[in-house]
């Protein structure tokens, strides 16, 4: 009895660190849902201004906050500008805030009768955010697009400390 119980929680924290990506998932901002089937390739546009706030929403019942910018361009008008969930946008390298002049390319929607745009990039002085390819995938749901479409930006040092003692598995 004892043994078994022994057991029972060495796998219940075993398994506890899995459990907050299973409650997280995508919360909700996946592809394949309402809100994000707004974005459409044929309205792809650029727009330059200032932020005027940022803000959480929730787009859609069910779905966790996401980050939008309320953006002043330089025609004068206020634009709605969807970025993603809060738990990708908050861990990115490049943040927002009221001031900022931005550059943004993304699909202008209707959304709650207003005019918005579902950003694919933002750009704040030299850096970028890219949040969705061309046809609106997501950054954050890891979506790949067919072979090789891996981009290659990987940060690893390739210092290499290895003493050699691996099996050759090449075929030459």
């Amino acid at each position: 009895m004892k043994i078994t119980q022994i057991l029972v929680w060495a796998a219940v924290f075993a398994l506890l660190p899995f459990s907050s990506f299973a409650q997280r998932g995508s919360g909700g901002w996946c592809t394949n849902n309402n809100y994000n089937r707004l974005f459409n390739p044929g309205t792809i546009e650029e727009l330059k201004g200032s932020v005027v706030s940022v803000e959480k929403i929730t787009p859609e019942t069910g779905m966790s906050t996401g980050i939008h910018l309320m953006v002043k361009t330089e025609k004068g008008e206020s634009v709605s500008v969807h970025l993603g969930p809060s738990w990708y946008i908050d861990n990115q390298d490049i943040q927002f805030m009221a001031g900022d002049m931005i550059s943004v390319k993304g699909s202008k929607i209707t959304y709650q009768n207003a005019p918005a745009l579902v950003a694919m990039t933002v750009q704040k002085g030299e850096q970028t955010l890219t949040l969705r390819d061309n046809k609106g995938n997501p950054t954050w749901n890891g979506v790949r697009t067919g072979k090789g479409a891996g981009k290659g930006a990987g940060k690893g040092s390739g210092k290499g400390g290895g003493n050699g003692g691996g099996r050759n598995r090449s075929k030459s």
